[in-house]
């Protein structure tokens, strides 16, 4: 296939990109990304000369039905995803999640390109701590942040164009992805990056809140089994069973770079945080044969520790900027 990668310089997409190279070799790659903060092209220095990458903006009406002429399928990550930014400044949210998905949804309309959109469960909400019930393909919508509520208006626009313009498109909502490559303004690598400069670790509130923890590279597995088999106008729930708690999730990262497991600071917590998110993946499972191989969360943490290890100089130049921002938010 030739791809059109969007977003493929950010976190998920760069490990995207990494494994079709590798897994998919005859597969001609191009990637669209606008290079904001969140996108590097180090995390694609590794494959560049596998690749074609475009900087530029999904909101750009003539780039992007270009390069989706040139393409038999876009797998569209581009969107801004950071809650905390979001509640800063919603208006970039505005911009790239709702009109860039719009310009991607015009663009394979016209030429008859099969889409993958991939959005979040944050879409629907959130769960109580005491509940055993998990985020299904039924959940309605009711999302509660501007970045949720951006990706929710993305995910109604890609329904709507399949449905009124028969748009051959697919849409997965996944849980919160862990691994490589990810931005050090996120959970699991700020905690990390803290241990590893000498900060303290920092948490929200108590720490109470769950989330449903996915190896980016089951995630993007996941993807690629939608995008090659699954049905046009579904939407596909990518999870692994993965539940912990935050305070959890950092008391075993502090284990696992040995530290005192209480070796950390409580901060403020989020603005209207959201409680729980669980995933109830049956329908990825039953229909596509999809299952998770990286489950074993204390080991992937491990690894991900490693790479970060590893791989200062991707995340250094970057860290002292982020740590001052959120120093200004209190946090």
């Amino acid at each position: 296939m030739r791809l059109l990668i969007t977003g493929g310089a950010g976190f998920i997409g760069a490990n995207f990109v990494h494994s079709t190279v590798r897994d998919y070799p005859d597969d001609t790659v191009t990637v669209l990304d606008a290079m904001t903060y969140a996108g590097s092209r180090e995390s694609l220095a590794p494959v560049s000369g596998d690749i074609t990458l475009v900087q530029g903006d999904i909101t750009d009406a003539d780039l992007v039905s270009q390069l989706v002429a040139e393409s038999d399928a876009v797998v569209h990550f581009a969107a801004e995803t950071h809650v905390d930014n979001a509640l800063a400044d919603p208006a970039p949210f505005l911009q790239s999640n709702v009109v860039g998905t719009f310009t991607i949804l015009e663009a394979v309309r016209r030429h008859g390109v099969r889409l993958h959109h991939v959005s979040t469960d944050e879409v629907y909400g959130d769960l109580e701590l005491d509940n055993t019930q998990r985020f299904t393909e039924s959940t309605p919508y009711n999302p509660s942040s501007p970045y949720s509520s951006t990706k929710a208006a993305s995910d109604l626009l890609v329904r709507a164009w399949v449905r009124s313009f028969a748009v051959r498109a697919t849409i997965s909502n996944c849980s919160n992805n862990y691994g490589p490559y990810q931005h050090v303004e996120k959970f699991i690598p700020r905690q990390i990056t803290n241990v590893l400069t000498g900060r303290r670790p920092k948490l929200y509130g108590s720490g109470a809140n769950v989330r449903d923890w996915i190896h980016v590279h089951d995630h993007n597995d996941a993807v690629r089994r939608i995008l090659d088999h699954g049905q046009p106008g579904r939407t596909y729930l990518i999870g692994a069973d993965g539940e912990r708690d935050n305070l959890s999730v950092l008391r075993a990262l502090l284990d696992l770079m040995g530290h005192d497991p209480d070796d950390f600071d409580h901060v403020v917590d989020r603005t209207g945080h959201d409680l729980r998110y669980a995933i109830d993946p049956s329908l990825l499972s039953n229909e596509l044969g999809w299952a998770a191989k990286h489950t074993d969360f204390v080991e992937g943490l491990r690894s991900t520790i490693d790479w970060y290890r590893s791989n200062e100089p991707w995340w250094r130049p970057i860290k002292d900027a982020v740590e001052a921002r959120y120093e200004q938010w209190g946090q």
